[in-house]
């Protein structure tokens, strides 16, 4: 029997897969099936969630975080009560009775009250940097607290936790809280905290040197500049509170990239006025997440264009309509590249990243930014349309004096992290492929999303020493950002999520953008969470698809994706409104024949060549 089936065997004598008799449709993805009326819970999925949450729980306790442990139900009363003592976490005086309502979000030391069933195992009287709940009902607004303040919070839901709730957890386990489920879950976090706390006490019988080895992994500083450490975003620190985040956001600036025209899509104008979702551009999205900090934070993040000779007048134009925005925006001209005759291109373009910095150190930008208090820069690829503006990121750049870090994803999805979206690795950055070059798992590990974080001043440094010149920066067509990364004493890269990368170079990328399968929400694309598989589908279209004018008019409405596998089109095909698609469907119409798909029909799993297949 193998180590797996003997933890699966574990799970299911603790009745953790037995889920309730209606099983809400956001929990379907955790869901084996249903028996006699009641949903059987995958305890593969359970195991997962809960691997993950051990993961993050050992992370936090590494940075000696506070925990918050949360229990609403009498029977489990003595089980958590000797976990927080074995892990450290109890106080006779703090163990009373409190009241939730409002312990988060009305104070930072929540006052005691009696209560008939609410009982907080709390340490520290400081707001908690992690709340793990047991028993979630319905009623219960330290969810919703804690998902006011940005505090993460791993729980134990049920198959008829409603969506408001669910939506706000961060690291979901998905089972039947039983007493034996329960006792499991509190035996691995105490394990967890022991086995962190024997590692701390060895650590410090460590040999000088050795510590400092561990330390320079820590801070990205590679001897080997052809290598590169990833970090998995799972294990960045907590979430830091509002005047932490207020005071990173003030040391930000963001500069995206905006030299690519959509002309390979039929669209004459810049890539980023191209509508993707809801009605928004690439570049509205931008400015609508940084407004949204700016609304919940009391903070002020410009944002720079670097705009090239022939996207800059068009985008001085667009930008028109930001003028009543509170998002300072400035563009800039990304500068000229001499050919070897001596005379200006306009087509040829200093390669890459080392054209911002030339560009910002030439026009006097970085220095104007750094009188500022600007610390760090986030520059954005114009191909990526989901990048995100992170405080958890920055925090951890910040702390650990970090100059260089870039954003990537494993280049195949890896749904449970057992391979590299777990740990921390080094990696070759010959390994590492740029976003916009169809790459091979074979050949690379990671793709490089196109979001870069490069501390100023590091820049300013390299570029007044001419350590850093442009002309000495070499850049493959195929790997990432890797040229400049070597000019830089700690670089690291960031495992983020794939929801992070989402391109748009064809228009069978902007299908993608425009369909249900996402929307926006505070500038950020949001994954439509009925879609139970972690993968995009696939979609390939002909040439009759290849500018945005001809995708808009051929299909009247965008069809319902969720449940789509993979799509190709090819010949004289039209679609009308409200159309679902599902599975693997295929679409050719024959050589002079115009293939019309009719209002409203679901096709699944099919082979279209003609009307009489539909």
């Amino acid at each position: 029997m193998t180590l797996h089936s003997i933890v699966i065997q574990k799970l299911l004598s603790t009745n953790a897969h037995l889920g309730r008799r209606v099983a809400a449709h956001h929990f379907k993805q955790f869901t084996y099936g249903t028996r006699n009326g009641m949903a059987i819970i995958d305890s593969d999925r359970t195991l997962i969630c809960l691997r993950t949450a051990a993961e993050f729980i050992a992370a936090l306790a590494q940075q000696k975080a506070r925990f918050m442990f949360v229990n609403t139900n009498s029977l489990w009363d003595e089980i958590i009560e000797q976990m927080t003592k074995k892990i450290g976490c109890y106080s006779p005086s703090m163990n009373l009775l409190w009241r939730t309502g409002g312990f988060l979000t009305n104070s930072h030391s929540p006052k005691k009250f009696k209560s008939r069933r609410k009982k907080i195992c709390f340490g520290p009287t400081q707001p908690p940097d992690c709340l793990v709940v047991f028993d979630t009902d319905r009623k219960s607004s330290v969810i919703l607290e804690a998902d006011r303040l940005q505090i993460p919070i791993v729980s134990l839901v049920d198959s008829a936790m409603p969506l408001e709730y669910y939506k706000k957890i961060t690291y979901p386990i998905p089972a039947n809280d039983s007493v034996q489920f329960v006792y499991l879950v509190c035996n691995l976090i105490t394990k967890t905290f022991l086995l962190h706390q024997k590692s701390t006490a060895s650590s410090v019988a460590q040999p000088e040197d050795t510590r400092e080895q561990v330390e320079r992994i820590e801070e990205g500083k590679s001897v080997n500049k052809d290598e590169l450490l990833v970090l998995p975003y799972s294990l960045l620190p907590i979430s830091p509170g509002v005047d932490r985040t207020e005071e990173l956001l003030d040391k930000l600036v963001v500069l995206k990239f905006n030299g690519a025209l959509g002309t390979n899509m039929g669209f004459h104008g810049p890539k980023s006025t191209i509508q993707i979702c809801d009605g928004l551009t690439s570049l509205d999205l931008i400015v609508n997440q940084i407004e949204a900090l700016h609304s919940k934070y009391r903070c002020s993040v410009p944002l720079l264009l670097m705009n090239t000779t022939t996207t800059h007048e068009d985008t001085v134009k667009v930008l028109e309509k930001y003028t009543q925005s509170n998002v300072d925006i400035h563009s800039l001209k990304q500068p000229q590249h001499k050919s070897s005759g001596g005379q200006s291109s306009e087509d040829e373009l200093y390669p890459g990243h080392g054209a911002v910095f030339l560009s910002i150190m030439k026009s006097g930008t970085l220095d104007v930014l750094l009188s500022q208090g600007k610390e760090y820069i986030l520059v954005v690829d114009s191909d990526n349309v989901a990048a995100t503006i992170d405080p958890k990121i920055l925090d951890h750049l910040i702390e650990n004096k970090i100059e260089y870090c870039i954003e990537v994803v494993p280049t195949a999805y890896d749904a449970d992290f057992s391979n590299i979206g777990s740990r921390l690795q080094k990696f070759e950055l010959a390994e590492i492929a740029q976003s916009s070059v169809k790459h091979s798992t074979e050949k690379f590990k990671l793709v490089d999303t196109g979001s870069l974080w490069v501390n100023l001043r590091a820049i300013k440094r390299l570029l007044d020493t001419d350590t850093l010149k442009i002309e000495d920066i070499s850049v493959s067509k195929e790997t990432a950002a890797g040229s400049a990364i070597r000019f830089f004493d700690r670089a690291i890269g960031v495992n983020v999520p794939h929801s992070r990368s989402l391109s748009l170079n064809k228009t069978s990328d902007l299908l993608l953008l425009k369909s249900d399968l996402y929307t926006c929400d505070e500038g950020v694309l949001v994954r439509n969470i009925a879609r139970t598989n972690p993968e995009n589908p696939v979609i390939e279209l002909g040439p009759e698809f290849e500018k945005v004018s001809d995708l808009l008019s051929r299909f009247k409405s965008m069809p319902d994706i969720i449940g789509l596998d993979s799509l190709k089109v090819t010949g004289d095909v039209w679609f009308g409104a409200g159309i679902t698609l599902k599975g693997r469907v295929t679409i050719a119409a024959k050589p002079g024949m115009k293939l019309e798909i009719p209002d409203g029909v679901v096709i699944e799993n099919k082979d279209i060549n003609g009307p009489s297949d539909i």
